[in-house]
């Protein structure tokens, strides 16, 4: 009986992280970037005073702050031995990382651009506008802004499915 609840429980768990949704956020306007596992974990870029960024991490309610630029204090007699064994290098194929790539799903998109130089920019409308046409969220601005905002959604589900279909 109780490998009956422990088996039910691991199958409803391994499907919630299956299907659970993956959200990348990119906001320029606000100084927000995210990667979140809803309701699992959230892993933030952040400004820092220290330095220069700082990566939050957010896993059930615990809190975790990594500095990615700090250099790690390490001897060369390490740094070898990984040298040594980074000799084999696996390249993925463009096929598959096209066909993960498309997994995603575009929620929300704004573009405002700005190139600095008004030729460029007169050069640059008539793109725009068929892309706003055709795709929407460009915006091209004669004021000096230069903004973008972009949420993705997807499941590791999806990830995996691209990965076995051919």
């Amino acid at each position: 009986m109780f490998w009956i609840v422990f088996l039910g429980l691991l199958v409803l768990l391994l499907s919630y992280v299956l299907f659970m949704p993956i959200v990348v956020y990119i906001n320029t306007i606000t100084n927000r970037y995210y990667l979140q596992l809803k309701g699992l974990a959230m892993a933030s870029i952040e400004g820092d005073k220290e330095e220069l960024i700082r990566i939050r991490l957010t896993v059930f309610f615990l809190n975790f702050n990594f500095y990615p630029l700090r250099k790690a204090s390490r001897s060369k007699e390490k740094k070898q031995a990984t040298l040594k064994s980074k000799k084999r290098k696996r390249s993925m194929d463009i096929k598959k990382v096209r066909r993960m790539l498309r997994t995603f799903k575009v929620k929300e998109f704004l573009l405002d651009f700005d190139s600095g130089n008004c030729i460029t920019n007169a050069k640059l409308y008539p793109v725009f506008v068929y892309l706003n046409y055709q795709i929407g969220g460009f915006h091209i601005n004669f004021q000096g802004r230069n903004q973008l905002v972009l949420q993705l959604h997807n499941r590791p589900i999806h990830i995996i499915k691209s990965f076995i279909n051919i």
